[in-house]
């Protein structure tokens, strides 16, 4: 009898741990959606790199950057928020700021020597290493979509001038006159840097241009860029500019140079950069930071830092980047007195900041 009990009691326990265990199992199955669907999403953007100083901004003009920035944030964001790709939200920030003449890159592109507004932007998926990219493009409403385009539609990577603009309206893209771009204080710069080419000025008619024209000191930069990463937890990068003012012989900067101003890798990062190109080439600064990144394990906060800080300050390169990876930590570093920047991983909490000393928050 008291070996019945005993198994009896023996048999009890193992019911109550085989419910329990199915509860467990239960309770793991319920959650893994809800752990799936926490993925971070973030989209990070760039609107240039340069001396950008309180004392050189009017109250109404910062102003209108901040909101026009805020508007490509939720752009872009309403995009990943829907669960659209990356890709869509990079390139759905860079349209806004491609249509305002606030930026050097579409509408606002600033002007060659001779008078063009000459175009160049670049793509690229992170979780293929697909990537797209166009130069000297003058009648596209929006370069980032040639450099789309070229990037789903194409065998190639990169498309330059007069065959990217055929491509361009063979994929039925808008298309515009060359004076679309034009814009009178964007030309109105280019004349008083070739006017100043030609005299030697002195340190209070310097100042004054400076005063008056906050883009005088900026003429090697300027750019709109934008980082994000989406659901699936891919990157993506995109980049567009009207690159330097009073450019010639058909100088092409970093933007469209793929590992230079614009890379995408999952494994790594998505990076956009804004600065005096040439220093950007060389360096290789977007493939630079993702290769830090990949190599010696570092962050992608502390991989752009040692790039934009340390390697290019050395180069005397100026300007800065945005950065994410695929759990959405954020990196924005410039080396310049600012640069219109921000991010958002919230719907409807975009931050914006332009100059050295605003917390970021980060």
């Amino acid at each position: 009898m008291k070996e019945l009990r005993k198994y009896s009691l023996l048999g009890i326990i193992l019911l109550l741990w085989s419910a329990c265990s199915e509860k467990k199992v239960e309770q793991t199955i319920k959650s893994t959606p809800a752990e799936a669907s926490e993925q971070p999403i973030a989209l990070v953007i760039h609107g240039g790199a340069g001396t950008i100083k309180r004392e050189n901004m009017s109250a109404e003009r910062e102003k209108a950057y901040r909101e026009k920035l805020k508007e490509a944030l939720n752009a872009g964001y309403a995009d990943l928020e829907s669960g659209e790709p990356a890709l869509e939200a990079v390139m759905a920030a860079i349209k806004v700021m491609e249509d305002s003449p606030l930026f050097n890159a579409g509408k606002g592109a600033v002007f060659t020597h001779d008078g063009r507004n000459e175009m160049d932007a670049a793509i690229m998926d992170g979780r293929t290493r697909n990537a797209g990219a166009v130069a000297g493009i003058t009648t596209v409403k929006n370069p980032i979509t040639a450099a789309y385009e070229v990037m789903v539609n194409s065998p190639h990577v990169f498309m330059v001038g007069k065959g990217a603009e055929q491509f361009a309206a063979e994929q039925q893209l808008e298309i515009v006159d060359p004076e679309y771009f034009r814009d009178e204080r964007r030309y109105k710069q280019l004349m008083r840097i070739i006017d100043a080419e030609k005299t030697q000025l002195d340190h209070s008619s310097l100042k004054e241009m400076e005063l008056e024209d906050p883009y005088f000191n900026d003429r090697k930069y300027g750019t709109v860029g934008a980082v994000a990463v989406d659901k699936e937890g891919n990157v993506a990068a995109a980049t567009s500019t009207g690159g330097m003012t009073n450019k010639r012989y058909g100088r092409v900067g970093d933007v469209p140079v793929i590992g230079a101003g614009t890379y995408a890798d999952n494994a790594t990062c998505a990076v956009s950069a804004t600065g005096h190109g040439e220093f950007f080439i060389r360096n290789v600064v977007a493939h630079e930071i993702a290769s830090i990144m990949r190599y010696s394990g570092k962050s992608v906060s502390d991989a752009a830092d040692k790039v934009v800080m340390k390697q290019l300050v050395e180069m005397e390169g100026s300007g800065g980047v945005i950065a994410v990876d695929k759990n959405g930590r954020i990196a924005m570093p410039f080396n310049s007195a600012g640069m219109y920047r921000g991010y958002i991983k919230e719907k409807g909490k975009p931050n914006t900041f332009i100059y050295d000393d605003e917390d970021e928050g980060l």
